[in-house]
């Protein structure tokens, strides 16, 4: 049993703790109290209580992951599409390496390739240590800027057809793209994903383009002209950018493609939108543009969008 002086101790402390300390209990602890039993004392009356059955401590569970390509599918469903069109569309934020890609489908490139007809050219010419002749800048203007279907057609002989199209795709990661054949260069296919790798090569800063390839073939895609810099600049206050458009000549109906880097709150998204089965030019172009404009929302709801009617051009480009 305790003794009486230690009951007495035990007390005036608890009265001292309890009561936020009393002048007569400072004064008995002073004169005496035994140091060691005075803190194990305090130690414990201020120590944190020790968890219940069910109040276990439990470290905070990290952020779970956003997944990009639900949030790209629920804002795909509010674009409208037609009955027997298919879309296919994907967003990289080259900030943070995210993604979001609906659809896994081959599209018909129409004249998209273009942009991967002239980093073929741009990178064979790297590897034989060569700058680009006279005549096939020429050519690269007409087909990036006006689209011009003859210039591609000499660039696609100049690289060696899809062959030449199809070792340079290896090289830049494109897994499920193969060269149109012969020269239907509009017939080559490829996936939304694909053309993100692509444009990853032309406007990132680790690919197989230096520098000086990157930078001349951004400078095209940057001066589109009148009436073809539709898709996806709808998405964004500035685009570089390439479309195609072509009527499949067994079913009339159209391929509308955009593929390009738009620029959202001062934010750069690559942007890739591709279709098939439009019931006409204008439709597949609004098809592309709300698709494009889905995808930038899933990063940014800032994205400018385009009020005015487009002027398609006439011709399949």
């Amino acid at each position: 049993m305790a003794s009486f002086r230690s009951r007495l101790l035990y007390a005036v402390l608890a009265c001292a703790v309890a009561g936020g300390g009393t002048a007569a209990g400072a004064v008995y602890l002073n004169a005496h109290a035994d140091t060691a039993a005075v803190s194990s004392l305090a130690a414990e009356s201020t120590a944190a209580p020790e968890p219940t059955d069910g109040e276990a401590s439990v470290a905070p569970s990290a952020e779970p992951a956003v997944d990009r390509d639900a949030l790209l599918a629920k804002a795909v469903a509010a674009v409208s599409v037609a009955d027997g069109t298919q879309m296919s569309v994907a967003v990289l934020d080259p900030e943070t390496g995210e993604r979001a890609v609906y659809g896994d489908d081959a599209f018909p490139t129409a004249s998209i390739v273009k942009v991967d007809i002239l980093a073929t050219l741009l990178l064979q010419a790297q590897d034989a240590g060569r700058s680009l002749t006279s005549a096939e800048r020429a050519y690269a203007t007409a087909m990036i800027e006006n689209s011009d279907n003859a210039s591609a057609t000499a660039l696609w002989r100049t690289i060696g057809g899809a062959d030449g199209l199809d070792a340079a795709n290896e090289r830049f990661g494109l897994t499920d793209t193969a060269g149109g054949d012969g020269e239907l260069w509009g017939l080559t296919t490829t996936t939304a994903a694909d053309q993100l790798v692509l444009l990853q090569q032309v406007f990132g800063s680790d690919g197989e383009l230096t520098s000086a390839s990157r930078t001349y073939l951004q400078g095209l895609m940057g001066q589109i002209a009148d009436g073809q810099d539709w898709g996806v600049s709808a998405a964004g206050s500035s685009a570089e950018l390439k479309n195609g458009w072509l009527p499949r000549s067994a079913t009339g109906l159209w391929v509308i493609n955009s593929v390009g880097r738009v620029t959202v709150d001062g934010h750069e998204l690559l942007v890739a939108a591709l279709s098939q089965g439009n019931a006409s030019q204008a439709a597949g172009i609004s098809l592309v543009e709300g698709a494009a404009q889905a995808a930038v929302s899933v990063f940014y709801d800032g994205g400018a969008t385009s009020s005015a009617e487009p002027t398609p051009a006439q011709k399949s480009s």
